[in-house]
């Protein structure tokens, strides 16, 4: 290297010999950079302080195209479109003109200096890479080089040192070119910019020079018409002003050849450097491109003295000197003779001297240089990469800028040394093990432990054992590893505390990596060409595998570490391991990219992308609001291009290695634009393009490209299809693709935004010309609905805007093609970036304008992930998809629902009781004046039944406008919700009518019974008065008038008649004729059975009850016997306890106990009505009736015997005795003795019985209350905790018994348990007493409240203080209670018979015994804890409402018998969280007879078979299941511990089972021997989502 000394031995300009005039300068420099900072807004910046994070940030900048109103803008509004690649962006210097508002003749205007208000753009483009910071350098000169602008290649630093040689903001310029050489076999070169060795001219000028080089320089590069200014000049805008820091800035650009001649300026690449100023004032720089150019032309019009003296002490650089003179007319002679001198003194050629005649113009002159330079291309053999320029640049003092990396440059030389040794297979295999065979081969454990596709002939449970063996097997070998010694320099180096050493090591592994792989690839692209000619098909194959493994990045990196995480954290938690995911959440906050999906496995590894991402959820203080946006579109057609224009991200878009599996980078949102997007992340999903070349051989290319676009579209809130090439065949599947995703999220309740964008479709009148094309394309897009809707099995989506919020015009966007010209000299076409910026800002529009109902954060975002992976690995065109989020939302509007339904239950059941009451109270002498009560009950029973409907409609319709609660994704159930409540409204209105009919109809009946009680009271009391006047006559004794009572009773009361018994076997009967309509009933009732003698043994299933026994064959007739038996069973066991709840009512026998009852049987048997004959009917009706017809009968007589007028007489004896006596003697009357007993008489006669029945009444609705607001009120939320709780405490007890009644005969189960549930909630601390209490002190406030108001008359004076006005008393008090209490007619008349009282008395003697009413029942709940024998005997049996709450449908799989969890009564599909072994349900192999053991979550899966009596024995794929099915939906578990519960129970149970079903016991496979208690309850946990 030749030193500065030798090359200018007369000038001195290292910072230890400056002299005085050039330090005033640098000082001058130094203030003018300051002064130029403040002007820019960017002192606080300098120096490198601005940060290309801070400017990836998504606030209002970089949303908003703000209009340049100061110079302290135009900083940020060149930035904002140099990083969206926008080629105008360096005409944003200059502030708007105002010169429309000035004289036009006003000759100030035009000699003012002006730069107060504009900038030179090469001062901002000094400016802003002195405030830079390395990467935000690397990315500015990146995007300028895109746009095909010069960039720097020697910065001035603007102060006393040195300028700074740009080789690392140099670094990440990748281009691509096609030399002449290689224009016939169309190969291209491929290389770093900085690496590249090419000639490399240099253009200087000396101060007299009028000739502009940049101005010639852009006519070099240019070819023919199409002028590009790479390098600012004066004549372009923002190039006038006067540059007040950039003198001495070189810039640099290449000119890169395309292999055409017609369109090459040059054969090949050739490197243009421009110094800024004359060389007097930049001698380093000056020095340096001397040294390092092929050749240096210094443009002249003159040579001065000191600049002869500066070019002649060149010495032996001279050769590379090449003259421009611009030659004048003025003052040409003295101009050329200063040229010539110097010529002279140079001993240089004239060939070194090109002139420059006036009358020639630029553009001809620059034909001329091109000329001479590619002369000088075929002379010259200099080569020079920027790469090989730091020595002299350090030579000469210059400073290098990536000197501050050289640490982690050698670092990543280290590990690239590695590389070197070996193929990259190879070094994958040693250094980066984890992520080789074993793990992709795990991966193809986990899809076919989900497909089954290799099952063969091996029993299905068997099959799954072994591959989990063999997945145990491989992990415990993955986990047994040790980090290599690669994976441990990587990982220690990004574990640095220090930001910047971590990202400098990064980026310079990834640079090496880059260039080892762009080598390596493009040997084997050459030899992949080579094959494909000569056809060699197996020779082609090994290449294109090759390729595929052949590439080496970073991400291979963080893979492995990933994996090493993944695998090898359980055996080793040091931190060196545990560390790991923070400094990935780390580098992600930093803006590197994630890797979601493995492209090379197809897989995910989920705890590691889990864990970094909750410690980025952790490290933002988990305000983690996503956007999450991705892009799908065929591979190589510019997705990741359009990311990075979008958002100034650089997902790789070069370096020969397409993007595989998918990518996530997380961009923050700025402060103040987060409250108008509601959003802390915008997060891009960059995937692999689909119809891959590599992928496209194989079988399943289609599936592979299905299963990535679920996947991401299923994770994205905005989903943008990149339509590159309007007509070809691979749009359509790209169409046919995603339209299949968008379906699926449509089921799901996943509403992605959808844009489709077409590039390469120029011109304004695009949108508008292609109207047409896009009524094509929505018309595919509905052929594609169709067909994927048939795939799904979703016949009901018929168009895209079915499965969409579609808008032709609003959801197509036309982008022109990215490059303006033939690459690779063409710039970035302007119309692209603005295109994609205002595609863009409509994004962010939409995004702020839209009110979503719930932000996805990060936590919901992996649910998403593992949800959706999961269902993915069970691919086969049918999409099974779980989440927890899902089921959560439904789960939790479940739990409201139900609370929305018992409101309007208990509103109706409240509503009822009153009406009861009322009706007991009507007077039923006149029998139309009753009829007329309940006519108007019933139609107050409607209105009351359409309100409540309509407000639980109403917050139906609020929750799914609420925000937060995921309500979006039970969009799909909402129409389920509202049928469930029509359903439920006309449940209620014809339930809720039969009761008030049946209230009639006992009130009509007792009718007779109140007559003869009213008939003997007033004999008896004719009697008493009778026997008075006989005995008055003599003066008898007390004992002697007792005696005389008791004969007169006798005789009174000695044969009377009773009530008249029915004939309850004809009636039911009758009624059993009835229900059978006209079916025919009597002709299977040949052998006229006795009823009574029915019902006495068990009840048995026989073929004769089969339909079509002679023609089905005999497994399907022992399979419909086995239901038929079951459906016996169930029918008999649920009518005995309805039959022993009536039992407890103590009452009459009512016809309408056996309706109800014949209703229920009608109900169970409509499940197997398809299979049975009516013989089967019959039998059943009559077996049941038989036992009921006796229990009706004995309570029937027991209603007799307590209810005979004599038998209520003779409770009312005393009372007349007393008052006989008392009347008798003539006793002196104590009016306020009398009032008080009399008060006590009625209120324990008369009121006690009906406090105790409002009591008794209020308890049902009370103790559901209570039970659903407890601590334990979980337990009812919905089907599907109740479930949980019910499997979890069978589990706890361990008894086989009640595990066979929960399979067998589930809902009876069901209702024991929630019977014992009760009861064991109101034993604790005498709950029941509390309730009894609280409904006490609610009805005596009430009859207080009667009495109070009883006690005046009409006018509001209190009645008349007599006799007479008792009676008005009582009558106003039932008056005030007809809907809480009925008062007996015969007790008041009883009470009252020859009253002497007054009124006022009266009413404090009945205050005064309702206290002591109070008292005496409060006494008499809290002793009396018979809980069983109270819930019994309630009107509103509180644990029938509960079984209601859970019960559902009550439909269960047809497979494995587990109930049916769905919400509601109306719903589409039947769903279980859990299924079972169908050995459960009772299912065998034919020939063995073994329980059998495979799962039906499992079946549904394969190609396996099953048959029963729906198959009509027929053998069925379980996979077509919903042909018999179709209202069952049964997907796969997600994961196979999810029923580990029920495998553990067939193995602990498993004889007795068999035993039970008279079956052999089930081959059982030998893992689910292995399994725990512990094991069995985390499986059900997680099922069910239990945390």
């Amino acid at each position: 290297m030749q030193s500065q000394s030798l090359l200018f031995p007369d000038f001195r300009f290292s910072s230890e010999r400056r002299n005085p005039t050039m330090a005033a300068r640098n000082e001058q420099v130094s203030e003018a950079l300051l002064a130029t900072l403040k002007r820019l807004g960017l002192k606080r910046f300098y120096p490198n302080k601005l940060t290309l994070r801070s400017l990836l940030e998504i606030n209002k900048d970089n949303v908003c195209d703000r209009t340049v109103s100061s110079l302290e803008d135009i900083p940020w509004c060149f930035l904002r479109n140099l990083l969206k690649i926008n080629a105008e962006c360096r005409t944003c210097t200059q502030l708007p003109s105002k010169e429309d508002d000035n004289d036009l003749f006003d000759l100030d205007l035009y000699t003012a200096d002006n730069n107060d208000n504009n900038i030179n753009v090469l001062d901002l483009i000094v400016a802003l890479f002195l405030c830079a910071d390395s990467y935000l350098q690397q990315e500015m000169a990146l995007k300028m080089s895109l746009c095909q602008f010069s960039v720097p290649l020697l910065l001035p630093s603007g102060g006393s040192s040195q300028c700074s040689l740009m080789l690392w903001s140099l670094r990440d310029i990748v281009k691509d070119w096609r030399p002449s050489d290689l224009s016939e076999s169309r190969g291209f070169v491929e290389d770093s910019i900085v690496q590249a060795s090419m000639p490399f001219y240099s253009f200087v000028r000396l101060k007299n020079c009028s000739l502009s080089k940049s101005k010639l320089l852009n006519h070099v590069l240019s070819h023919g018409q199409q002028n590009q200014n790479v390098f600012i000049h004066r004549d372009t805008e923002g190039g006038s002003p006067q540059r007040e820091i950039a003198n001495g800035l070189v810039e640099v650009c290449w000119y890169l050849p395309c292999g055409r001649e017609n369109l090459d300026i040059f054969p090949e690449p050739v490197a243009f450097a421009n110094l800024r100023g004359d060389i007097c004032e930049s001698l380093a720089q000056f020095s340096f491109l001397i040294q390092v150019s092929t050749a240096t032309f210094v443009l002249l019009d003159r040579v001065e003295e000191q600049e002869r003296k500066i070019l002649t002490s060149l010495n032996d650089m001279k050769s590379k000197l090449f003259f421009i003179f611009n030659h004048k007319d003025e003052s040409a002679r003295e101009d050329m003779m200063s040229v010539k001198t110097t010529l002279e003194s140079l001993h240089l050629p004239k060939s070194n001297v090109l002139t420059k005649d006036k009358r020639v113009n630029v553009a001809a002159f620059s034909k001329k240089l091109s000329a001479a330079i590619k002369t000088s291309l075929t002379d010259s053999s200099s080569r020079m990469s920027i790469e090989n320029m730091v020595e002299q640049a350090e030579g000469l003092g210059l400073s290098v800028d990536e000197s501050i990396s050289n640490e982690q440059k050698k670092v990543a030389g280290q590990m690239m040394k590695g590389i070197g040794v070996r193929t990259i297979p190879d070094y994958k295999k040693q250094q980066l093990s984890l992520q080789g065979q074993n793990w992709k081969r795990l991966s193809q454990l986990e899809k076919e432990e989900c497909r089954f596709i290799n099952v063969g002939d091996s029993g299905l449970e068997e099959y799954k054992s072994k591959l989990q063996e063999e997945k145990q097997k491989i992990k415990q070998e993955l986990s047994g590893k040790k980090m290599s010694k690669a994976m441990k320099i990587f990982t220690d180096n990004i574990s640095t505390s220090e930001t910047d050493k971590r990202d400098f090591f990064l980026k310079w592994l990834k640079l090496k990596l880059d260039t080892h792989s762009r080598l390596k690839l493009s040997t084997l692209r050459n030899q992949f060409k080579e094959q494909c000619k000569n056809e060699d098909a197996k020779r082609v194959a090994e290449l294109d595998q090759a390729l595929l493994e052949s590439s080496l990045g970073i991400e291979h990196y963080m893979r492995e570490m990933g994996l090493i995480y993944e695998f090898l954290q359980s055996k080793n938690s040091s931190d060196e391991i545990s560390c790991l995911p923070g400094l990935a959440a780390e580098m992600l906050l930093d803006g590197h990219p994630l890797e979601l999906l493995d492209g090379d496995a197809s897989n995910i590894p989920e705890q590691w992308v889990s864990d970094v991402l909750m410690e980025l959820h952790k490290k933002v203080a988990g305000k983690s609001r996503l956007l999450v946006l991705t892009v799908l579109g065929v591979q190589s057609t510019g997705k990741s291009t359009l990311l990075n224009t979008m958002f100034g991200v650089q997902f790789p878009v070069s370096s020969g290695r397409c993007t595989r599996g998918a990518y996530m980078v997380f961009l923050r949102v700025g402060e103040e634009l987060k409250s108008e997007l509601s959003y802390d992340f915008i997060v891009l999903i960059d995937t692999e393009g689909l119809k891959s070349p590599h992928l496209a051989q194989q079988v399943d290319s289609y599936e592979h490209d299905n299963q990535l676009a679920t996947f991401v579209i299923g994770l994205s809130d905005v989903t943008i299809i990149n339509i590159a090439m309007e007509n070809s065949t691979e749009m359509k599947d790209v169409l046919q693709i995603a339209t299949h995703a968008f379906l699926r999220m449509k089921e799901i309740g996943k509403k992605p935004q959808c844009h489709f964008v077409h590039q390469s479709v120029g011109g304004v009148s695009a949108h508008s010309k292609n109207m047409v094309e896009r009524r094509h394309l929505l018309d595919q897009l509905n052929e594609m609905t169709q067909i994927a809707a048939e795939m799904e099995r979703q016949p009901a989506f018929k168009t895209f805007t079915d499965v969409l919020d579609y808008d032709i015009d609003k959801n197509n966007w036309y982008i022109p093609g990215l490059w303006h010209g033939t690459p690779p000299m063409a710039p970035v076409n302007t119309g692209y970036s603005d295109a994609v910026a205002d595609f863009k800002n409509n994004l962010l529009a939409t995004a702020k304008g839209e009110t979503r109902p719930d932000i996805s954060q990060i936590p919901d975002l992996l649910e998403w992930m593992r949800s959706l992976w999961r269902a993915v690995k069970f691919e086969n065109f049918i999409f099974s998809f779980r989440n927890t989020l899902v089921a959560n939302a439904y789960d939790n509007l479940c739990k409201e629902f139900n609370q929305w339904e018992w409101d309007f239950r208990r509103a109706i059941l409240s509503w009822l009781s009153e009406a009861e009451v009322e009706i007991r109270n009507a007077d039923y002498d006149c029998e139309q004046k009753s009829n007329d009560l309940v006519d108007s009950k019933k139609s107050e029973l409607a209105k009351k039944i359409e309100e409540q409907q309509m407000k639980m409609q109403q917050n139906l319709r609020d929750y799914y406008k609420r925000k937060n609660a995921h309500v979006h994704l039970i969009e799909k159930y909402k129409m389920d919700f509202f049928n469930n409540i029509r359903s439920l409204a006309a449940e209620i209105k014809y339930s809720m009518s039969r009761k008030l009919d049946n209230v009639f109809t006992v009130q009509q009946s007792l009718k007779e019974v109140q007559q003869a009680q009213r008939k003997y009271r007033a004999m008896i009391e004719e009697q008493v008065m009778k026997l008075l006047r006989e005995s008055k006559e003599h003066k008898l004794s007390d004992k002697q008038l007792t005696d005389e009572f008791e004969k007169m009773w006798v005789k009174a009361t000695e044969d009377k008649q009773g009530l008249q018994e029915q004939d309850i076997t004809e009636n039911i009967m009758s009624l059993l004729r009835k229900s059978f309509g006209n079916r025919k009933f009597n002709e299977e009732l040949q052998e006229n059975p006795e009823l009574e003698k029915m019902g006495m043994d068990p009840f048995k299933a026989t073929s004769k009850h089969v339909k079509h026994r002679f023609t089905v064959n005999m497994f399907s007739k022992r399979a419909i016997k086995r239901d038929l038996q079951a459906a016996a069973d169930n029918a008999i066991e649920s009518c005995k306890q309805y039959v022993h709840e009536i039992m407890n009512l103590n009452t009459d026998y009512f016809e309408f106990y056996t309706k109800e009852l014949l209703d229920k049987i009608d109900a169970i048997l409509q499940k197997n009505s398809k299979d049975c004959k009516i013989s089967f009917e019959v039998d059943l009706k009559l077996h049941i009736c038989g036992f009921a017809r006796r229990k009706f009968i004995e309570m029937h007589k027991r209603f007799l015997a307590e209810n005979t007028p004599v038998t209520q007489m003779e409770r009312k004896k005393d009372q007349y005795l007393s008052c006989f006596l008392d009347l008798y003697k003539e006793r002196l009357i104590d009016q306020k003795a009398q009032s008080q007993q009399k008060a006590k008489d009625f209120v324990g006669v008369c009121i006690k019985p009906a406090v105790k029945n409002f009591v008794n009444r209020s308890q049902g609705i009370d103790i559901v209350d209570e039970i659903l607001k407890d601590r334990a009120s979980v337990e009812y939320s919905s089907r599907s905790f109740f479930q949980y709780n019910i499997q979890k405490e069978l589990l706890q007890k361990e008894d086989f018994d009640s595990f066979e009644k929960y399979i067998s005969n589930y809902e009876m189960y069901a209702k024991n348990w929630i019977f014992e549930h009760i009861l064991q909630r109101l034993s604790e601390g005498k709950t029941l007493s509390k309730l009894k209490n609280r409904s006490l002190q609610n009805i005596l406030n009430k009859i207080r409240e009667a009495i109070k108001m009883a006690s005046k008359g009409k006018d509001g004076v209190l009645l008349p203080d007599n006799t007479e006005s008792i009676t008005k008393l009582i009558g106003n008090m039932r008056e005030h209670l007809v809907k809480d209490i009925s008062l007996s007619d015969e007790d008041v008349q009883t009470t009252l018979f020859q009253i002497q009282a007054t009124c006022h008395p009266f009413i404090d003697g009945l205050l005064t015994s309702l206290n002591r009413l109070q008292e005496q029942l409060e006494k008499q709940f809290s002793c009396s804890e018979d809980v069983s024998e109270t819930l019994y005997k309630l009107s509103i049996k509180p644990q029938d409402e509960l079984f209601r709450r859970v019960i559902g449908c009550g439909k269960q799989c047809p497979f494995c018998k587990i109930p049916c969890e769905a919400g509601g009564q109306e719903h589409q599909q039947h769903r279980a969280t859990v299924h079972r072994p169908q050995g459960l349900g009772r299912f065998r192999y034919d020939a063995s007879r073994k329980l059998l053991e495979t799962l039906c979550t499992t079946d549904v899966q394969t190609n396996r078979k099953f048959r029963n009596a729906d198959t009509k024995g027929e053998y069925h794929p379980y996979k077509d299941y919903t042909k018999f099915y179709p209202d069952w939906h049964i997907p796969p578990d997600p994961t196979i511990e999810a029923s580990d519960y029920w495998k553990y129970i067939l193995v602990k149970y498993n004889d007795r089972f068999a035993e039970k079903f008279k079956s052999e016991p089930a081959d059982v496979p030998q893992a689910w021997k292995n399994i725990t208690k512990e094991q069995a309850m985390k499986g059900l946990k997680d099922a069910f989502n239990i945390k």
